[in-house]
């Protein structure tokens, strides 16, 4: 059973989180960010996750603390439903296509956090959202999960689209990462032995 339930409390934020990666793309998500509810539920509906997101955070001050409070939950549930990483593909990517845009997502569940991150923007918001928030999501998810990720927009002109392509890439590659090899059943895939 490939599952996690994530709740995280803090002066900032309450969030719970629950995320079944043999789902269906089920989704039920309500962070108080509309624009930002759209993106996760591209990662349930493309990586065909179950996700159930609730988030309360302080949006009077601003949405950093919420998005990046739900990446680092969403990557800690993604941490526990993997534990012990056996018999996954490990690594995954995708290319997606959004309109104008391009982008493309790299990962690879090695259990090295890390993350590189190239997008240029025309304008310093999307949806009333900070632009320099869509890294730090995908920076604080890679912390929580320990996966190393490249995330890059090879090119595009509408903010919108950008940050869908992105958020469709990743749950694309996150889909393949995470899926089960009947070939490596009961086997971390590393040379090494562990992750």
């Amino acid at each position: 059973m490939r599952k996690a339930i994530v709740e995280r409390k803090t002066n900032e934020t309450e969030i719970k989180l629950k995320l079944n990666l043999d789902g269906s793309g089920k989704h039920i998500i309500d962070t108080g960010i509309p624009f930002f509810d759209h993106m996760l539920t591209q990662v349930a509906v493309h990586g065909l996750f179950d996700l159930e997101v609730e988030a309360k955070g302080d949006l009077a001050v601003d949405p950093h603390h919420t998005i990046e409070d739900v990446a680092l939950t969403l990557g800690e549930g993604f941490a526990q439903a993997l534990a012990g990483k056996k018999g996954i593909e490990r690594m995954g990517e995708a290319l997606v296509s959004m309109d104008e845009s391009l982008c493309r997502v790299v990962i690879d569940f090695s259990g090295r956090p890390y993350l590189v991150y190239q997008a240029d923007w025309q304008d310093p918001m999307v949806a009333g959202i900070p632009v320099t928030l869509i890294e730090h999501f995908f920076y604080s998810f890679s912390m929580m999960a320990k996966a190393t990720m490249h995330v890059a927009v090879l090119y595009g002109r509408d903010n919108h689209h950008k940050t869908e392509g992105m958020f469709k890439a990743f749950s694309r590659a996150l889909k393949s990462a995470a899926a089960m090899d009947p070939r490596r059943e009961g086997q971390i895939p590393s040379s090494k032995g562990v992750l």
